[in-house]
């Protein structure tokens, strides 16, 4: 283990973002809380309402204890949930990992970091407000750039093509195994294992 784990060891927040309720479940900005889903099911738990404003489940993930957090604000307010919730549960800032699309990276491509900019993402920009620093890890989903003359942001709340639905399971499974890996390993061991 090197020292570069989430949380130093400690617990560890897994924030996946989105925005809520079924309008939106299939959008290329939701796949936080897509990848969220399948970490729930390696669990085998489910969400359940909490005060911080997120839907949450803890459970354990490569020996660690975890808390996996979807917002149940829509993505520009995401900041105050995930916050709260890593308040609750005692989490540092350095302990916490944000699941999110990225629109720099090709579709499908996984690229782990910590801190930095927001790159234009507003739910990045709540976060970084609302923990008072960008010193956090994120796990960055490529969805690709939008075609043509389309906003960024008509192309993030638009579902997965007819193309990509076919391969997204897959994606998202590869998605969810670096995450595993960056709180089993750290984040030098993640990134080698998948950039």
């Amino acid at each position: 283990m090197g020292n570069d784990l989430p949380g130093g060891g400690e617990r560890v927040l897994l924030a996946g973002l989105g925005n809520p309720g079924p309008r939106y479940a299939a959008n290329r900005h939701n796949i936080g809380f897509l990848v969220l889903d399948e970490l729930a099911d390696r669990l085998g738990g489910s969400f359940k309402a909490h005060k911080g404003g997120a839907e949450v489940l803890q459970g354990r993930l490569a020996g660690r204890s975890v808390v996996l957090a979807k917002p149940r604000s829509y993505m520009n307010l995401s900041g105050g949930p995930v916050a709260g919730t890593a308040r609750f549960h005692s989490i540092a800032a350095d302990g916490v990992v944000v699941i999110h699309d990225e629109l720099d990276l090709d579709f499908g491509a996984v690229k782990l970091k910590f801190g930095g900019g927001d790159n234009g993402h507003n739910g990045l920009r709540s976060i970084t407000k609302s923990l008072g620093t960008r010193d956090y890890h994120r796990v960055r989903f490529g969805v690709g750039r939008p075609p043509g003359r389309m906003s960024p942001a008509d192309y993030v709340l638009k579902d997965f093509s007819t193309v990509e639905r076919k391969e997204l399971a897959v994606h998202i499974d590869r998605c969810a195994d670096a995450v595993t890996e960056l709180v089993r390993s750290g984040l030098a061991a993640a990134q080698n294992a998948f950039h």
